[in-house]
């Protein structure tokens, strides 16, 4: 991978998709591949960098909600209890915070474009708490449209699609019924906004050179191709949100 000369302002990628999706593993290989070229690049995690007011969110999660703690798996399955909720009152928060987490976006975007990185990767960007929303609804589509416009588009938007059965079967956290309406909503959000990059359910590998062709044109740079993947302890050129100096 090489970035092209007089190119020199960091290229934004983000990762989204249903929960059970595989953006984890495509993320780690993504991130090996730019560090194979000793580009310089920095995860941002949404939830863990950009959201706001994330104590008192989880809280609600948990505490007024019941829902369980910590990260599901086929041998340990929990129940969320957080933007599955449905009601009117929980909407109209929802916009208020997804609203803060809009400008948040834009900040720490505004911060990255002066900092050394080569590449910004986002594990999940606005686009996933917009897909949260009953896009049918006219208000909501307006609303979404308005966020979008806000916040700057990354060079490219992966959408990893995924088997809500099979993306429940690797990750038990939300019911089958709200990984089918969260899946239709962010087809319903690419509609509305056309910028997300669809990779179709296919194999590891496939799913992979998928990302890696897609990447090559839209950051105009020269991928290698090699699928061979490294553990994240091996990624020496990573930064996390915090070591990136971002000022």
């Amino acid at each position: 991978m090489r970035m092209e000369q007089g190119n020199k302002r960091p290229k934004f990628v983000s990762f989204s998709g249903i929960d059970g999706a595989g953006k984890s593993t495509q993320i780690r290989r993504f991130c090996a591949q730019v560090e194979r070229a000793g580009l310089r690049y920095c995860l941002v995690t949404f939830w863990d960098d950009v959201a706001r007011f994330k104590s008192a969110r989880e809280g609600a999660s948990h505490v007024i909600f019941k829902g369980d703690r910590g990260v599901g798996s086929p041998s340990a399955p929990i129940t969320r209890r957080d933007k599955n909720v449905r009601s009117w009152s929980m909407t109209l928060l929802r916009l208020c915070l997804y609203l803060s987490d809009a400008i948040a976006t834009r900040s720490l975007m505004a911060k990255a474009r002066r900092s050394d990185v080569d590449v910004v990767i986002f594990d999940r960007f606005i686009y996933d708490e917009l897909a949260n929303l009953r896009l049918i609804n006219p208000a909501m589509r307006t609303y979404a449209r308005a966020i979008a416009r806000f916040v700057p588009r990354p060079h490219i938007s992966f959408l990893l699609d995924a088997d809500p059965v099979e993306a429940l079967a690797r990750k038990p956290e939300y019911p089958l019924e709200f990984l089918e309406f969260n899946r239709n909503s962010y087809f319903a959000l690419n509609e509305l906004i056309g910028c997300l990059t669809i990779i179709p359910a296919l194999p590891v590998h496939e799913v992979e050179k998928e990302i890696l062709d897609q990447a090559e044109t839209a950051l105009s740079v020269t991928l290698a191709q090699d699928t061979t993947v490294r553990g994240p302890h091996l990624v020496q050129s990573e930064r996390s949100f915090e070591g990136a100096r971002f000022s």
